[in-house]
């Protein structure tokens, strides 16, 4: 039997929580939309890449998520559980997105999912003005979550268009 992206319940944050909260909360309500828009696909649906010559498809939208919460949180913020990058640099910068397997589709979005706990778990008892050097230059934990807003929203928007080239379905 072909594994199936299971459904997935998106949260529903406050709107008016204090900045923390309310970043979280949007991080959270992003995350969770990637994996919603995946729902009822087989792993080889997941694999798919429906728009040529464009390397994307669902499973590699969770790689390099995967990828990118594992470097914004463990690698450059959080000095005390450094982890190793998800792929070898020298399989190149979009190995993510080019080196998929329809038979790893349910391992790759049960890493996606635990990647998140270990992000939260990085974050966790921070501030957001707590500081790390990116690229010579200080940077913050807000200035973390606010990109990693922005990349999963700009992925959701590239999800929504594969979904439709795949099956048709549209929307949320």
């Amino acid at each position: 039997m072909t594994w199936t992206a299971p459904e997935i319940e998106r949260p529903e944050g406050s709107l008016v929580a204090p900045e923390r909260e309310l970043l979280a909360g949007y991080l959270d309500f992003y995350r969770t939309t990637l994996l919603y828009k995946c729902v009822g696909l087989t792993a080889e649906q997941l694999a798919v890449r429906p728009a040529p010559p464009s390397n994307l498809s669902l499973l590699g939208l969770i790689r390099h998520a995967t990828k990118v919460e594992r470097i914004w949180f463990r690698i450059h913020f959080a000095g005390d559980d450094p982890a190793e990058p998800l792929f070898a640099p020298e399989l190149g910068k979009d190995a993510d997105f080019e080196l998929i397997d329809a038979s790893r589709a349910q391992s790759e979005y049960e890493a996606l999912i635990a990647e998140w706990a270990l992000s939260d778990k990085a974050a966790e008892g921070h501030s957001l003005d707590d500081r790390f050097t990116f690229s010579g230059e200080p940077s913050s934990l807000r200035m973390i979550y606010i990109h990693l807003i922005g990349e999963y929203s700009r992925h959701c928007g590239h999800a929504d268009l594969l979904r439709e080239q795949i099956d048709g379905v549209t929307g949320a």
